[in-house]
């Protein structure tokens, strides 16, 4: 069955694991804050952030912005990203695996090497509405 992903989502939870499936990080902080919205005729935007007040000294606050046309598939999301905060970021389609767990969906971008490990994310959403902005 495929599952509709129209309207607006609100970042729930945040993971990074290693090959082992061990926790390595928490992308954008342990108070992620995100919304991500999806229109019916294949528009979306996603806003996450490091939703903490303070960050310990030297730490830089993580951001993300992006806007474009989507499709999907039913299990594979592809963005055409036509705007976003960090250019060299986002110079191509971004593909995430889409899952459903309940009323969460589950993105998960492909895999990534940090310093040396390969790190697999994934962010969990919680529907708001049905209806996009």
């Amino acid at each position: 069955m495929e599952r509709n992903i129209v309207g607006v989502w609100r970042l729930a939870s945040t993971r990074a694991t290693n090959p082992d499936g061990e926790q390595v990080g928490v992308p954008f902080g342990p108070r992620g804050m995100g919304l991500v919205t999806f229109t019916s005729d294949g528009r979306m935007m996603s806003v996450l952030v490091d939703g903490r007040a303070s960050l310990p000294e030297g730490t830089p606050r993580q951001y993300s912005s992006y806007c474009g046309n989507y499709t999907f598939d039913g299990s594979t999301l592809t963005t055409v990203v036509d705007a976003n905060c960090d250019p060299v970021r986002f110079t191509a389609p971004q593909v995430r695996k889409v899952r459903f767990e309940g009323g969460r969906m589950i993105l998960t971008p492909p895999t990534s090497e940090i310093d040396g490990v390969k790190v697999t994310r994934e962010l969990t959403w919680e529907r708001i509405t049905e209806t996009s902005l």
